[in-house]
């Protein structure tokens, strides 16, 4: 379960995939399959969620991971390569690795 908080102490990496809009779903099988056959299963993963923009032309990939070396482990995983390449034969991708530095809730009023 994905969670967002200063204190988890987690590393979140976001992946943001540029895609023609004829390949969008095709991106998102192809990361759907690398992380139901690999990564969810690599240790220190803890969360993915996929987002697709309503444009067609972007995907992107919200992940958590215990920490930095636990993903550059799982990236040398010979069940995802496959699928990853063949991602990046359709769409370009910006990485990003971030910390938590603050969430943020809706104010709660008393009527």
């Amino acid at each position: 379960m994905t969670i967002i908080s200063e204190e988890s102490g987690l590393l979140t990496l976001i992946n943001v995939f540029t895609v023609s809009p004829d390949n969008q779903q095709r991106l998102i099988d192809l990361l759907t399959q690398a992380t139901d056959l690999s990564v969810r299963h690599a240790r220190g993963f803890v969360s993915a969620a996929l987002h697709r923009s309503l444009d067609g032309t972007k995907v992107t990939m919200y992940a958590q991971w215990q920490s930095m070396e636990a993903y550059q482990a799982m990236r040398g995983d010979p069940v995802a390569i496959p699928y990853l390449t063949e991602a990046l034969e359709i769409a370009t991708f910006e990485p990003g690795a971030y910390t938590v530095a603050g969430t943020f809730a809706p104010q709660v009023t008393n009527q």
